[in-house]
C-alpha cells in the first residue's frame, strides 16, 4: 500500500522557496512535421507551471484555446498529456471514469478524445510538470494495457530523475534544434518507463527514507539559486544533520553539500555553454558571494576557469 509521507515542515519550507521565485513558469508549444510523425512519438508542448494559493486556474491569456479550460467545464484533448505534481495537492475528475484526489508526488495521464478537468487545491496550490504528445508508438502501448483510462494515477513519490526529463525537455524545446522532436520522443519514453517502474515497485524496500531523500534532493535543485541552509533544511525534516548527512551520502553517494554544490556547477556550466551572461551575472545568479569565490570553485572542480570553459564550448 502507498505511504503518504508527513512532509509537512519541509513541503512549507519547499513553498517558501517558490513563493520567492518571479516569473519561472516556462510553458512550450511545439510544431511537428509529417517526417516527426513517422518517428512514432510528437512533443506537442511541455513545461512548468507554479500555483500559488488562492490564485487563478489555469491562468488566463497564457495558453492557446485548444488548451486552455475552464475548470467547470473541462475540455477534450487530441493528445496524451502526463502531469507530475511536485508540490501541494488537487483533484482530477475524468468524464466515465471518476474522480481523484492529487498529491504531491503523483502523475496523471491525460488521454485524447475524453473530456476531463483538474484543479489545485484554493489552499494549497501546487506546482506541476506536465508534457504532451501523441504519435503511434503511443497508442499500442495503451492497446497493449500498459497504461490505461481507467487507472490514469502514477504514484511515483518526488523523484528527482523524473524532474531532470522534464526539465531537460524544456531545454531541448527552447533550443529548437534540427531533429529536436526525436531527442522529446525518447524523453517521453524515458519518463513513461520511470513512472511505470516507480508505479509498480512504489511500496518495495525502504520506501519512506528513499522519498523523503528524493524530496530533499528536489528541493536542493529547486533552490539552485538560492543559499540554501542544509542544517535548517535536515531539522525541517526532523534529523539531525549528523544522520541526515550520513543517510543521504549512504542513499546518494556523496554528501549534501557536494551534491548541492554539484547542482550549481551542472547550472554554471549550462550558463556558461548557452548564454551570454557574464561571469559575474552567473556568480551572482548561482548566489556566490563574489565572481572570484566563484571562479576558485569552478576551477577546483572542473580544472579550468569560467574563462577557458567557455572559449572550448
Amino acid at each position: 500500500m502507498y505511504t503518504v509521507l508527513n512532509f509537512k515542515l519541509l513541503l512549507e519550507t519547499y513553498h517558501i522557496m517558490e513563493t520567492k521565485k518571479v516569473n519561472r513558469d516556462i510553458i512550450r508549444y511545439l510544431v511537428a512535421d509529417e517526417r516527426d510523425s513517422q518517428f512514432g512519438v510528437i512533443v506537442n508542448t511541455v513545461g512548468r507551471q507554479i500555483t500559488a494559493p488562492n490564485q487563478i486556474y489555469p491562468p488566463i491569456d497564457i495558453h492557446p484555446n485548444e488548451y486552455f479550460f475552464r475548470v467547470d467545464q473541462g475540455r477534450v484533448l487530441t493528445e496524451y498529456q502526463l502531469l507530475y505534481i511536485i508540490n501541494g495537492k488537487g483533484t482530477l475528475h475524468i468524464d466515465g471514469i471518476g474522480d481523484f484526489c492529487i498529491n504531491a508526488g503523483e502523475m496523471f495521464l491525460i488521454y485524447p478524445h475524453i473530456r476531463h478537468t483538474y484543479k489545485p487545491d484554493k489552499k494549497t496550490g501546487w506546482s506541476e510538470y506536465w508534457i504532451g504528445f501523441s504519435g503511434s508508438i503511443i497508442d499500442d502501448i495503451v492497446k497493449n494495457s500498459f497504461l490505461s483510462p481507467s487507472n490514469p494515477l502514477l504514484k511515483v513519490g518526488l523523484n528527482e530523475r523524473i524532474i531532470d526529463l522534464y526539465i531537460k525537455a524544456m531545454e531541448i524545446a527552447e533550443e529548437g534544434r534540427a531533429g529536436y522532436q526525436q531527442a522529446l520522443a525518447g524523453i517521453v519514453m524515458h519518463i513513461l518507463g520511470l513512472a511505470s517502474y516507480r508505479d509498480r515497485t512504489h511500496g518495495h524496500d525502504d520506501q519512506q527514507i528513499i522519498n523523503k531523500m528524493n524530496q530533499v534532493k528536489l528541493i536542493m535543485r529547486e533552490a539552485i539559486y538560492d543559499k540554501l541552509d542544509l542544517e535548517k533544511l535536515a531539522s525541517d525534516i526532523n534529523m539531525s544533520y549528523s544522520n541526515f548527512r550520513k543517510t543521504f551520502k549512504e542513499f546518494i553517494g556523496v554528501s549534501p553539500s557536494y551534491y548541492y554544490q554539484e547542482l550549481k556547477l551542472d547550472e554554471a556550466k549550462l550558463l556558461l555553454s548557452t548564454s551570454n551572461k557574464s561571469i559575474k551575472e552567473i556568480s551572482f545568479k548561482l548566489s556566490y558571494d563574489n565572481p572570484e569565490s566563484f571562479a576558485v570553485f569552478f576551477k577546483k572542480r572542473t580544472g579550468y576557469s569560467p574563462t577557458e570553459y567557455r572559449a572550448m564550448r
